[in-house]
């Protein structure tokens, strides 16, 4: 969440800073609630003071045999007007909490106001494939070449489902692994974790409670802070392992690539052209996250998107790079640089990884600190990258790798882990 003394200190700029993502905020109300919890306080402690002062008057009174009732009702009327004190500071302190728990992350300085509009082309790897033959798209490819039964998908999960079969299934299974390998090389620890989480984790990832109705809840609870969910993303675990937990410096950075399939609700209807695997509600993921000191967190951020880019690029695969505006960027992150790959059948770049930096934005949330080499406690940054999602991998994959005659050539990363396949064919 915002550290709430930038909003003390200056809450115009905070104002302005989230209008750079379409959030128009009124902080009035919120540091009016700030300044009658701080009369709380002062009242409160005025009051226990003099609770003390006539308490501590108690025994001399009794020694010189005077009368002490009315000190003992004093007391009582000073405690029964702390309790009161106190029931109206929990309540005040709650509106606070529940205000600014809403609010998204604020922009880094660099990240330009706007929505998709205004999202800026970085880089841009390889060229567009050319065919001097009508190309197929990766729905016709997958269901000719038997790797995606679509059809039975939907019969036994409904729409925006589907099963691997055969090859599907190996092309699949290596696509992760290679991007498993490549993270371990890299000195990120292998995580699996559990794919149904509690609410304290979408909580502290920044998802919740905004965005609560947009995953899948398991049991009677539902959508609740006793319920439990089935993970959106790796990150929202990843995030959260080490909540509540205070580390020393040297522990920094911490690299983890978890691998989960990802379950998610798809608002809206699907459009025309996301056929077969570009929009699903569960989907395969490995996915990057560090714990970074706050000093090396942008170059955390250019180590993560490096090797995204990477992994893109040792597949083989046409790619643009692109830099989002505040509006596009997700609630929880204050900068985000997508890499989208080329669909030749739709004509289109889709995003198979974003990554982003959420500052300090979430681990205030899950109360995630480390001991500087000062002595000081302070919040670690968090950042998050997709290292790969395949259900646009694959069909990207498929598509810019077929050949005339229907078969596709698997790129040259992936045979070591097909048993060394060069080809799929009939």
């Amino acid at each position: 969440m915002i550290d709430v003394n930038l909003i003390r200190e200056d809450a115009d700029l905070v104002k302005a800073k989230l209008l750079k993502k379409g959030v128009e905020v009124d902080f009035t109300p919120w540091l009016e609630a700030d300044k009658r919890r701080k009369e709380i306080i002062g009242e409160v402690e005025a009051m226990k003071a003099r609770k003390n002062k006539v308490s501590s008057e108690i025994p001399a009174l009794k020694k010189a045999g005077q009368p002490v009732d009315h000190i003992f009702k004093e007391m009582k009327d000073l405690g029964t007007e702390i309790a009161k004190l106190d029931e109206e500071r929990a309540e005040v302190e709650k509106f606070m909490q529940d205000f600014i728990c809403r609010l998204p992350n604020l922009p880094d300085d660099d990240v330009i106001a706007g929505g998709k509009e205004a999202n800026e082309v970085v880089k841009v790897f390889g060229e567009k494939p050319v065919f001097d033959y009508e190309p197929k798209n990766h729905v016709d490819l997958c269901t000719s070449l038997g790797l995606i039964d679509y059809e039975r998908g939907v019969k036994v999960a409904g729409n925006g489902s589907w099963i691997y079969r055969g090859m599907g299934s190996r092309l699949e299974w290596a696509l992760l692994n290679f991007f498993i390998t490549e993270h371990i090389k890299d000195g990120y620890e292998l995580i699996l974790p559990p794919h149904m989480l509690g609410y304290n984790c979408g909580f502290g990832a920044g998802q919740f409670p905004k965005f609560a109705d947009e995953v899948y809840w398991v049991g009677s609870e539902g959508a609740s802070e006793s319920g439990r969910f089935m993970l959106p993303t790796a990150e929202t675990i990843l995030v959260n392992m080490y909540a509540g937990e205070i580390m020393e410096a040297d522990m920094l950075p911490l690299k983890f690539a978890g691998y989960t399939p990802c379950y998610r609700k798809e608002a809206g209807s699907y459009r025309s052209e996301e056929r077969g695997m570009i929009r699903g509600h569960q989907f395969n993921k490995v996915e990057m996250v560090q714990y970074a000191h706050p000093d090396h967190s942008q170059e955390a951020f250019e180590e993560l998107v490096g090797k995204a880019c990477a992994l893109v690029e040792k597949l083989g695969l046409h790619y643009r790079l692109s830099k989002l505006a505040a509006g596009d960027c997700s609630a929880s992150m204050a900068r985000t640089y997508d890499i989208e790959v080329w669909i030749p059948s739709m004509g289109i770049y889709k995003e198979v990884s974003s990554v982003s930096n959420a500052n300090d934005y979430q681990a205030r949330r899950n109360n995630t600190r480390f001991r500087d080499t000062d002595g000081k406690l302070k919040y670690v940054h968090t950042l998050n990258g997709s290292g790969l999602a395949t259900s646009r991998i694959l069909p990207a994959l498929v598509e810019q790798y077929q050949n005339a005659d229907g078969s596709i050539t698997v790129p040259e990363v992936l045979r070591p882990f097909m048993g060394g396949i060069d080809k799929i064919t009939l």
